[in-house]
């Protein structure tokens, strides 16, 4: 016995396919999880340049607020002895950041410092201070400057003022054959306080402080019998 089922158009459907989705369901199901997953996967990339960004200006902002902070002042242009007497091409103008408890001279100021006499040694590139500038500042206690004429190849030319060197007393006349190194020859530390070439003079006259007995014994060392060593700058005897 057959059972005829009639199926209206727009109302019912086989039961095989009763159960089960709509071939339309299917299609339309992987597209919508791939839409909610890039969504997701753009928001941490949207706050990464957010921050970007966000650093970028901080950086900006804070350049700016240092550059503010400079202040025009003068330095040395070259490296000058004390007693030098300032000129304007002995002078450069820099722009800094200085902490207020940094004396400085600014830049407005040159005309005040021209023409006057140094009262220390400075190299080139120092910043130019107050006290740098008046009347030659005198040894401390205990201590003595004392002024070496030495010829070529008794002094290194990177020798300037603030350098660290021991003087040595050598043995053995100038253009004369010297005995053996000794190396318990005497050796004074000094400090170099300046360096001059007189005009039209083979020799340097190279001042250096040290202590004030060891000022009186190089004072006593035949002239032409002493060498300076250059030594680092934490470097000893």
């Amino acid at each position: 016995m057959s059972t005829n089922t009639t199926i209206r158009p727009g109302t019912d459907r086989p039961a095989s396919t009763a159960a089960g989705p709509w071939v339309g369901d299917n299609k339309k199901t992987p597209s919508s999880r791939l839409r909610a997953t890039g969504r997701r996967r753009s928001v941490p990339y949207l706050l990464l340049g957010v921050l970007l960004v966000l650093a970028c200006v901080g950086g900006f902002v804070l350049i700016s607020l240092h550059s503010d902070d400079r202040e025009p002042v003068l330095a040395l242009a070259r490296g000058v002895p004390v007693g030098h007497v300032l000129a304007a091409q002995d002078l450069r103008q820099v722009n800094v950041a200085v902490d207020p408890g940094v004396a400085v001279v600014g830049a407005d100021q040159a005309a005040v410092v021209i023409g006057r006499p140094m009262a220390t040694s400075l190299s080139a590139g120092a910043l130019l201070t107050p006290d740098a500038v008046g009347a030659a500042a005198a040894p401390a206690g205990g201590q003595a400057i004392a002024a070496l004429a030495l010829k070529p190849g008794q002094v290194p030319t990177e020798v300037g003022p603030g350098a660290r060197v021991s003087v040595v007393a050598v043995s053995g006349q100038p253009g004369t054959a010297s005995s053996p190194p000794d190396e318990n020859a005497t050796v004074w530390p000094a400090v170099v306080t300046s360096v001059t070439f007189p005009a039209n003079e083979q020799t340097a006259v190279v001042s250096v402080q040290l202590t004030e007995a060891a000022a009186r014994q190089i004072a006593a060392v035949p002239a032409g019998q002493v060498s300076i060593v250059m030594l680092s700058a934490g470097g000893g005897r």
